[in-house]
């Protein structure tokens, strides 16, 4: 039988270089590889790499008791928003050496803290959450002192980082685009108001139409329960019942959008010729919707990859009290079919009866 390859060690690369095994270890580390100087550190990072040098991570983890592992936890890893995000952690792990252990929720408080506890036992080094509330008392309960980046979404206390989007310049720039068409009855299908992405966005609904001169009767908002298609749906029968007539609807997402435009479409209200709807996000595919949806286009790689960073940076800080970083990131107005200018308002139920009467005529 063929003798098994012997296994390289920093012993095998000190020996080629001509150096202590713990100069060899300081300048394949990462976060102590500054002590080498780079002439040296480049050498020794050639050797290991001719010789197929790969890292113990056993005996790395007893050494500094770090996994280099951390716990992504998402509420709906099959919500189309998250996939860019969770690539975006990965790069941004990954060149540091780092890996994510990824954890879905379903939005139940009760799955998230059975995860949060089972990411803990595990030996993660730090968590980046995109499921926190705005007061969510799971977080310094269950992170045990670790770092944590929450995403998409922020927490009120302002101990714990965050990468999130400009929400409000969003709102801002989508009540700024119907209104230059006309519009001054805009709705909102709001999003759940616990978290930040639904309160933020609400909030700046109510600054900007009022600023705007938008729907001067009042606010006309609902409120989903969650970010979701059906949801979404829900929310536009709720507007629809209400008897007042709008012109534009403006929705927290690009889901309760989709689902939105279905539900008028079921009472005889067309999208834009009726109604212009928004979302916010630009997921992949609203693009191919019929009509394309206007939405505000965030970045998602670069939200997980900015998260990532401030991960690795928390956990360098050689047990220090890490820089609390709170990072927007800006977004862009995408203005596609479903807006148009505005034509003059009409109660919703009349609409409908238009156009059976317009069908009866061809």
């Amino acid at each position: 039988m063929q003798d098994r390859k012997q296994r390289v060690t920093l012993k095998h690369v000190a020996k080629a270089v001509g150096v202590n095994v713990s100069t060899v270890s300081r300048a394949l580390d990462p976060a102590a590889t500054h002590h080498v100087s780079p002439e040296l550190a480049e050498e020794i990072r050639k050797a290991s790499r001719k010789l197929g040098y790969k890292p113990n991570a056993a005996a790395y983890s007893l050494k500094t008791n770090r996994t280099r592992t951390i716990g992504v936890v998402v509420p709906d890893i099959a919500d189309p928003v998250f996939p860019p995000i969770i690539r975006g952690i990965e790069d941004g792990l990954g060149l540091h050496d780092y890996v994510s252990i990824v954890a879905n929720t379903d939005n139940d408080a009760r799955r998230e803290e059975r995860v949060l506890e089972t990411l803990n036992s595990r030996g993660v080094d730090g968590f980046i959450l995109a499921t926190t509330k705005r007061r969510d008392a799971l977080i310094p309960r269950l992170t045990e002192g670790k770092p944590v980046i929450s995403i998409i979404r922020k927490v009120d206390d302002a101990r714990f980082s965050s990468v999130v989007h400009d929400e409000d310049e969003g709102i801002r720039r989508l009540l700024t685009h119907l209104v230059s068409l006309g519009h001054r009855e805009i709705a909102h299908i709001a999003g759940p108001q616990e978290v930040s992405t639904g309160f933020m966005r609400y909030s700046a609904y109510e600054r900007y139409r009022k600023l705007l001169g938008a729907s001067p009767a009042g606010t006309l908002a609902v409120f989903a329960r969650t970010f979701s298609e059906e949801e979404g749906e829900r929310c536009a029968e709720e507007l629809l019942v209400t008897g007042r007539a709008f012109t534009a609807v403006v929705c927290a997402n690009d889901q309760l959008a989709i689902g939105a435009i279905a539900a008028f479409q079921r009472r005889g209200l067309l999208c834009p010729d009726n109604i212009s709807v928004t979302g916010f996000n630009d997921i992949p595919l609203v693009d191919r919707l019929q009509p394309p949806l206007t939405t505000v286009r965030v970045q998602h790689h670069k939200l997980g990859f900015e998260s990532a960073l401030l991960a690795v940076e928390a956990l360098r800080a050689s047990g220090k009290t890490p820089k609390t970083s709170h990072m927007v990131l800006p977004i862009e107005l995408v203005v596609r079919a479903s807006t148009r200018a505005v034509r003059p308002p009409m109660p919703p139920g009349k609409v409908g009866a238009r156009k059976r009467d317009a069908e009866r005529a061809d």
